[in-house]
């Protein structure tokens, strides 16, 4: 048997996986602020405006798990890659609010199928031996897009402005099309004679549980993603705001570069535990850091950036760690739908933390009580996954 990780399909679709996320990277921080200041919305309302790309995703989600469980996945992935790609054009031309949440509709509808696919194309593609290895590198990739995306997206707003990061998008994301055309895959998807409609033909129903977990994992997320540079500004740190992310980013490499071995050795849920407690403790922090900065600001400061590091290791060890929850737990022939249920159950989490965060912080407590409402879900997350998930995977995993 190959046990080679290192093809050149697996590089092309890592360096693609890069691409679509730098792009995607690039542009998050700076949207609530490009909504705010261009379209003149309120925080909680481009909270909602932001959230339209989340639903779209994850809507569109079952309907790419059922496709790519029946046709050959590379196809599919590139041409959702080009569609997502391609409405970064859109975003120049959205002169009102309804066009540029048409055009977050459509890309993320395509966001939400290139991810499902590309996560059920890359295991199709590695050794079954390596593949906890090969996830977690194939994670590493997004990892890199989150350290240098925000990284520069802050810098090049302020000197060349919104238009420039646009085509920014376009070039860098048309390149990524080019390496998912470079992809070879001869994995032959399995069929039946008959392929009933049905609602584990969309979902995985073995995998509620742990998707009730990783999503309340994802609600404090889109609250850092998305609101962590209004916090910043609130903070006085508005000047080195990119860095934050990239700590973030040495955080999730830094512990991806283990984890995958520690899932390859059944370590699948001390990971999950591991990085959850992690994570817990830096939401519990950010919370804190306003009273903090008061008194010390240096040491709000330490805090705050401490907390991006040691909370991108934390979510560093749960991503792939959950991931592999759900294709242990789904037969060969439905991947694509354990895939989809992984990518759904974030989508919600995402969606609910845009929302849920940006009303929070248009109320008087504000962002403090953001992140302290964050760690509120990562601890019912916790105990539901030591409650609930760990003897529900143990009795029902299928290798």
């Amino acid at each position: 048997m190959n046990d080679k990780l290192w093809t050149k399909s697996f590089i092309s679709i890592c360096a693609a996986n890069f691409l679509l996320f730098f792009t995607f990277y690039l542009l998050l921080p700076i949207l609530p602020l490009y909504l705010i200041e261009e379209f003149h919305t309120s925080k909680s309302v481009a909270g909602l405006v932001l959230a339209t790309y989340t639903v779209a995703a994850l809507m569109i989600r079952p309907l790419a798990a059922f496709v790519l469980d029946m046709v050959v996945r590379k196809p599919a992935y590139v041409v959702a890659f080009f569609v997502f790609i391609a409405c970064f054009g859109g975003y120049l031309f959205a002169g009102m609010l309804a066009l540029f949440v048409l055009v977050r509709v459509v890309q993320g509808a395509a966001f939400g199928f290139v991810t499902t696919a590309g996560n059920s194309l890359v295991i199709d593609i590695m050794p079954p031996a390596r593949r906890g290895e090969g996830m977690s590198w194939f994670g590493v990739a997004n990892n890199l897009a989150m350290a240098f995306g925000p990284m520069i997206s802050l810098p090049l707003h302020t000197q060349y402005g919104y238009d420039f990061l646009f085509y920014l998008c376009l070039i860098t994301g048309f390149l990524g099309v080019l390496l998912a055309l470079n992809i070879k895959s001869d994995k032959v998807v399995e069929r039946t004679n008959k392929l009933p409609v049905a609602f584990d033909r969309f979902y995985l129903p073995n995998g509620l549980t742990a998707g009730i977990c990783f999503m309340l994992t994802g609600i404090p997320y889109a609250m850092v993603s998305s609101y962590i540079p209004l916090y910043g500004i609130n903070l006085g740190l508005e000047n080195t705001m990119g860095w934050y992310f990239s700590l973030m980013a040495v955080g999730l490499v830094a512990s991806r570069l283990f984890s995958g071995k520690m899932v390859d050795k059944g370590h699948i849920l001390r990971v999950i535990g591991y990085g959850t407690g992690i994570t817990l403790l830096c939401f519990f922090v950010l919370s804190s850091l306003k009273n903090i900065n008061e008194s010390n600001h240096f040491l709000a400061m330490m805090l705050f950036y401490g907390t991006a590091i040691i909370m991108g290791f934390g979510y560093g060890l749960t991503f792939p760690a959950y991931n592999f929850v759900f294709i242990n737990l789904a037969p060969h022939n439905k991947r694509a739908s354990a895939s989809s249920t992984y990518m759904t159950s974030w989508d919600v989490g995402i969606g609910l933390g845009l929302i849920i965060g940006g009303r929070i912080a248009d109320s008087k407590s504000g962002m403090p009580l953001v992140y302290l409402f964050g760690a509120m879900m990562i601890l019912l997350s916790l105990i539901l996954f030591l409650k609930l998930n760990v003897p529900h995977y143990n009795k029902n995993k299928l290798r």
